[in-house]
């Protein structure tokens, strides 16, 4: 499994100015040494051509790996609003545009059904795979609601990024990781606790096999760097004390 840094984790410091999107990258490379980054469609000042050369360049040479686009509102911003977001994932080179599929309060089902048909068929022209993220109270809550999707849309380019944290108590998340091409851990504090052995356990039974990237975002966007790095820290703790078991057990 590789690491991310999600740009969302510092969206307070990015409304503000405080950091600007290029400063953002230099810092995921140089000093916090995550192997990749997710990008938020809220972050880009700019979507000229020369701007989106300038990102893919710039990650290209720092060694980062631009994993994924995140568009919140993808899949409620209309049909220009989505070829808009497809096209900037391909301009940057991001393989996956994530986002949370609508409420039943925002449409029906038929309805959100009838936008996934047009967004995959959007997606799979540009060589872009969809990849929903699972939030409580949407059309994509629980293991069950996204099997369900799966199933109805039968598109080869919708698949899950999986939150498994925010999955209801009754959700089968083995059933899902098949089809998990991104992870998001959503931090409350500056580390992840290595006493909370029976959660981190579970975590790494469940992605054994998973090699794409986990997404290390922040609740309220509140992270700075010296936060995330103490995040990114306990996570490569932990994921080579998991490797170093197996190496041993085998």
């Amino acid at each position: 499994m590789k690491l991310a840094c999600a740009s969302m984790a510092f969206a307070g410091r990015l409304s503000t100015g405080e950091l600007t999107q290029l400063e953002w990258l230099d810092m995921c490379a140089r000093r916090l040494e995550v192997d990749g980054v997710v990008c938020d469609v809220r972050h880009f000042p700019r979507r000229d051509s020369d701007y989106l050369a300038q990102i893919k360049k710039m990650a290209t040479d720092l060694g980062l790996t631009i994993s994924a686009l995140w568009s919140g509102d993808f899949f409620t911003n209309g049909e220009d609003g989505m070829r808009g977001d497809l096209e900037l994932a391909l301009e940057i080179g991001a393989p996956i545009v994530s986002a949370s599929l609508s409420t039943q309060t925002q449409r029906s089902w038929s309805d959100e059904l009838a936008c996934l048909d047009f967004a995959t068929a959007l997606a799979k022209n540009r060589n872009v795979t969809l990849a929903v993220r699972n939030a409580p109270g949407g059309y994509a809550a629980t293991s069950h609601d996204l099997k369900r999707l799966t199933k109805e849309a039968d598109s080869a380019w919708l698949r899950y990024a999986l939150e498994i944290e925010a999955l209801d108590a009754a959700s089968v998340p083995e059933s899902l990781m098949s089809k998990t091409v991104l992870l998001w851990h959503v931090h409350d504090s500056a580390e992840v606790h290595s006493d909370e052995d029976d959660r981190i356990e579970r975590f790494l039974e469940l992605t054994k096999d998973y090699r794409g990237h986990l997404a290390l975002d922040f609740a309220e966007g509140a992270a700075d760097e010296k936060s995330m790095h103490a995040a990114v820290r306990s996570w490569r703790t932990i994921l080579a004390t998991a490797t170093l078991g197996d190496s041993i057990g085998a």
